[in-house]
Parts: C-alpha cells; sequence; structure tokens
C-alpha cells in the first residue's frame, strides 16, 4: 500500500458548474468553496499531512475584473471568519505564490500564516497568484544571484515549497487534461487522476476513491 504524504488539487469547473445550474459563475465559485471544506475535513481523516489547492494562477489575471474581485472577496471572509477554525483543527496555512494583492488581503494572508505557524495535524497549502513557470525561473536567478552550482538540491532550496514534500497524489477535476502551469517540477513523479466530475460536484466520496486506487498504483520510479 502506498504511502500518502502529500495530495495536490486543480479546482477546475467552478465557473461551468455556476453557469450550468445557476446562471452564474461566481455561484460556481461559492459552491466550490463548500467542496474545499469537505476535502479539507477528509484529508484530516485520512491522516495526510499536506494538502495544496490550486486557488488562482498568474493567468487567472486575464479573466472580468468582477470576477476576479468577487474571488479575492470569497478568500477574505474565508480568512475572517474560518481561521480560528482551522487553527482549533491545527491547521497551518502556507501560501505559494506572489501576494501582489490588496493590502487587506496581503493583512489577512500574513496574519493567518502567522496566527497557524505552529500547528501540525495538516499543512494547507493556498496557491494564489501562483505560476510553475515563474517560480522556476526566479529559482534560477537566484542560483546565479547567489553564485550556487546547479543541481536539483540547489534549485529546490528556492522553490516555493522548500520544506514541503513533492506531491505523492494529483487530482483534476472538470473533465480537463492538463497541468496548467502548477507545480510542473514537483509533480515529476505524482501519480494524476483526472476526474469528471466538475469541483462543486466533488465530494468525500470521489476523494476516497481515488486515494484508494493510488494506494493500489504499483509506483516504480524508474525501476522495474
Amino acid at each position: 500500500m502506498n504511502p500518502l504524504n502529500h495530495v495536490a488539487i486543480i479546482m477546475d469547473g467552478n465557473g461551468r458548474w455556476g453557469l450550468k445550474y445557476k446562471k452564474s459563475r461566481n455561484a460556481g465559485h461559492k459552491a466550490g468553496l463548500i467542496t474545499v471544506q469537505k476535502i479539507i475535513k477528509s484529508t484530516i481523516k485520512n491522516k495526510i499531512n499536506f494538502l495544496t489547492l490550486y486557488v488562482f494562477s498568474t493567468e487567472n489575471w486575464k479573466r472580468p475584473k468582477s470576477e476576479v474581485d468577487y474571488l479575492f472577496s470569497l478568500l477574505e471572509n474565508f480568512l475572517i471568519t474560518k481561521i480560528d477554525q482551522l487553527h482549533n483543527q491545527n491547521i497551518k496555512l502556507k501560501i505559494l505564490g506572489n501576494k501582489k494583492f490588496s493590502p487587506k488581503l496581503n493583512r489577512l494572508l500574513n496574519l493567518s500564516e502567522k496566527k497557524t505557524a505552529n500547528n501540525k495535524i495538516l499543512q494547507l497549502n493556498l496557491a494564489l497568484n501562483y505560476g510553475s513557470k515563474f517560480e522556476l525561473v526566479n529559482a534560477f536567478k537566484n542560483l546565479k544571484k547567489y553564485k550556487k552550482k546547479v543541481n536539483e538540491k540547489n534549485l529546490e532550496n528556492y522553490l516555493q515549497t522548500k520544506n514541503i514534500p513533492d506531491p505523492d497524489l494529483l487530482i483534476r477535476t472538470g473533465n480537463t487534461k492538463r497541468l496548467s502551469n502548477f507545480l510542473l517540477w514537483q509533480l515529476a513523479y505524482s501519480e494524476i487522476f483526472f476526474e469528471k466530475k466538475l469541483w462543486p460536484e466533488f465530494n468525500e466520496k470521489d476523494y476516497n476513491r481515488i486515494i484508494t486506487n493510488f494506494r493500489k498504483i504499483k509506483r516504480n520510479f524508474g525501476k522495474i
């Protein structure tokens, strides 16, 4: 049975679900937040130590301003209303990406990270304004700046996921089969499951099914 220490998820399909059932992409994002809370709970039940959620990519700025603003208002409200609950559950919050947001949101993110910094049950990584290509380019720039030898170990020291184990498992919902500039280096040996359901439809039963299937896979890592 394969050990499972880190799950990464591309939460795709919120907008499509919202348009299909509520005639509003924003309604889909709101519904998707409920799924997030269910999956966090299930992750703890499964004794998984790290969960990384792709919340907002560097490319998502291309979306309509009204949708972007709504996404960030959802995030602000989540941090204001749920951070104490996360803290009481012994969950550590970590932000991956560039914090180029409003002063209010940056302050909430920083306070949330600081408040939960010593928690141990689960590390919840939120990839916000995150792009893997930017991360890799920046890592190489730092290798050059600090005159470090170019090798895997040194490069990983300049990634935003430093001290975070690579994902064992990647799940992408929404019936789309691509990585979308997410953790390109870190996913090199991850098992990837593409799920047809849109993110608001994804539930704990689906999550547990994928985890069970993952544990049965023969993982060779280049060996026979």
